[in-house]
């Protein structure tokens, strides 16, 4: 019945979203019959790296692929949306208004990378590594005037792996919040799903994060800070700032990009002094240490940990 339904008119749609998140799902939508994406709405262009090169969303650079009309408003409530069946939202970054939520007949839906109301807000794959847990996953709810608090149509999780970073489990959960979409969709016109109010007093907030949010805390845990170091890759980095002397011409910040996910039991050190453990780079924590296996001095190529042994002899522990 539903198909027959869909095959008659299809459901207009508009997707609504700005990095890579929100690709797969917005494929998934073009390629089925059921759905015309009639329009994309995303973040406007903006000047990114050294060069300050204008750059467009990676959801723009797919809607052109398909020739669907782009919209790019600085802010969303100025822009006029009418005669709409349905939203998708997937990772926008800003909140919609009540005139746009109240709009589309099948209201508006968000793809969320966590399993809400854990970790609502911008952050939520970073959070969930941070916090050592054990799984994650999507959660595709209606949105409605809150941040993430409307209620839920459908959840499905996959396990954190010990050597996820954000940037690994961002692709996971991408896939798997398109594989989730379709027939969460399809279900909810049909009106097979009752959605469910989220628990208040489960929910907490993980907030966007900021290049300085990388600053590496080195009175916490080796295994604190080893989840920290890959919950902040591939951006915005785990750093900190090197106050002894530096070779000539370098800066004065150092990332660490990896370390082993297993910590050594060293305590000898002070917090955030480098030394050799086995022939390897290691780094001295609040507790236990671990050993590096990619770091990058300002102004420097990332390297090994055994490079970085080779060329800067003078920032180890005697």
């Amino acid at each position: 019945m539903f198909n027959h339904i869909m095959s008659v008119k299809k459901i207009k749609t508009i997707f609504i979203g700005t990095p890579d998140f929100g690709i797969p799902a917005l494929r998934a939508l073009i390629k089925d019959e059921v759905f015309d994406v009639v329009a994309v709405i995303t973040q406007p262009d903006k000047k990114t790296g050294r060069k300050q090169i204008l750059t467009p969303p990676p959801i723009k650079l797919e809607a052109q692929k398909y020739k669907i009309p782009i919209y790019q408003p600085e802010k969303i409530s100025r822009h006029p949306i009418a005669n709409i069946d349905l939203i998708v939202v997937a990772a926008y970054a800003q909140i919609l208004p009540e005139n746009i939520l109240s709009t589309p007949k099948y209201g508006c839906l968000n793809i969320h990378g966590s399993l809400l109301p854990k970790y609502r807000g911008a952050s939520c794959i970073q959070a969930a590594i941070m916090a050592g847990d054990k799984e994650t996953g999507i959660t595709i709810m209606k949105m409605d005037k809150g941040l993430d608090t409307g209620p839920i149509l459908a959840q499905r999780s996959i396990p954190i792996e010990n050597t996820d970073t954000a940037g690994t489990l961002f692709d996971k959960l991408s896939l798997l919040g398109a594989e989730l979409l379709l027939p969460t969709l399809k279900d909810h016109i049909a009106g097979k799903i009752s959605p469910q109010s989220q628990d208040e007093t489960l929910a907490s907030y993980a907030r966007q994060l900021k290049k300085e949010d990388g600053l590496i805390d080195f009175k916490k845990s080796a295994e604190e800070i080893e989840r920290f170091v890959r919950a902040m890759s591939p951006w915005p980095t785990s750093f900190y700032h090197e106050t002894r002397n530096m070779k000539h011409g370098d800066g004065k910040i150092i990332k660490i990009i990896e370390t082993n996910h297993v910590p050594i039991r060293i305590n000898e050190y002070e917090p955030g002094k480098f030394f050799v453990f086995e022939n390897k780079l290691a780094m001295q924590c609040g507790q236990n240490a671990l050993i590096i296996k990619k770091i990058q001095p300002e102004g420097k190529k990332i390297m090994s940990g055994e490079e970085f042994i080779n060329g800067y002899k003078n920032l180890l522990a005697e």
